[in-house]
């Protein structure tokens, strides 16, 4: 028996939340230095099921993450991130370094290559629209159709058909 449809909607954008917080979470251990469970503390803490002043001075409340899928995530990425590194590297144009990628795009490709590397109960689809979908929601230029080919390519790699 499957569970009702908002239940697995809420389900769904928990995921989505989560995923959203990992590439805040990778990108600010990038720019600070500061450790996985440093940030993950600071998140469950501090950021998720939190009410936010609204201009009408009522709180909202923010979209509830899965915060354990949110932890594996970043943990995840960190514990692999030499793999996860080298499986993106292996498709950049010639010449480009991971390095000289956009931090937030860099920490989008790690969080999905983790996903598509190291959660088969994810599906590969899955995977790849949700950081597609979060790079559009940071940028309007080459950036989303660049996440899409590069996942695409790591996917096939890490699952092949």
């Amino acid at each position: 028996m499957s569970a009702p449809k908002s239940k697995q909607a809420k389900s769904k954008q928990a995921r989505s939340v989560a995923r959203l917080a990992a590439v805040q979470a990778l990108y600010q251990m990038e720019v600070s230095g500061v450790g996985a469970e440093t940030v993950i503390r600071e998140f469950t803490e501090h950021r998720f099921d939190r009410d936010v002043p609204s201009e009408s001075g009522d709180g909202e409340t923010l979209a509830a993450a899965d915060e354990a899928f949110f932890a594996a995530l970043v943990r995840g990425v960190v514990e692999t991130q030499g793999e996860i590194d080298n499986a993106i590297a292996r498709h950049l144009a010639s010449g480009w370094r991971l390095e000289r990628i956009d931090a937030t795009v860099r920490a989008m490709l790690r969080a999905g290559a983790y996903e598509l590397a190291h959660r088969p109960d994810v599906p590969t689809e899955v995977a790849i629209d949700e950081y597609v979908e979060l790079a559009k929601s940071f940028f309007e230029g080459p950036e989303p159709g660049f996440v899409n080919g590069a996942l695409d390519a790591v996917a096939q790699d890490v699952r092949p058909q």
